[in-house]
């Protein structure tokens, strides 16, 4: 498992959300630098994005959770084709899960554990 891990759930679906694109960037000056590009699993779950375990850096990172496909073929609405979670870590090795709960028409987010 790396050091930043995600999950995505389906609030009116009530279950994970399978094959959603999200991509991991760190910021770099004014600009973000890819780290990793990887869908969720079965269980809506992404467990590796850089397929190492080096620590990461302290800094601001931000997760894009790509929707759009999700949507079209969950055949829901979809007011939010991406979302982008910005968020800071301290470079001290420790983990940083980041859920992110989806409907049609909302998301909410936190550090999970």
């Amino acid at each position: 498992m790396s050091q930043i891990t995600s999950h995505v759930l389906d609030t009116s679906l009530g279950k994970p959300a399978e094959g959603v694109l999200i991509t991991l960037m760190q910021q770099r000056e004014d600009d973000w630098l890819m780290l990793g590009s990887v869908a969720t699993d079965g269980d809506g779950r992404v467990a590796d994005f850089t397929g190492t375990e080096d620590v990461l850096p302290a800094g601001i990172y931000k997760l894009t959770f790509y929707l759009s496909d999700y949507c079209a073929a969950s055949s829901q609405p979809c007011f939010y084709p991406q979302v982008d979670v910005v968020f800071v870590i301290e470079g001290d090795g420790q983990h940083y899960h980041v859920p992110l709960l989806v409907n049609p028409f909302g998301y909410s987010t936190y550090r999970g554990s």
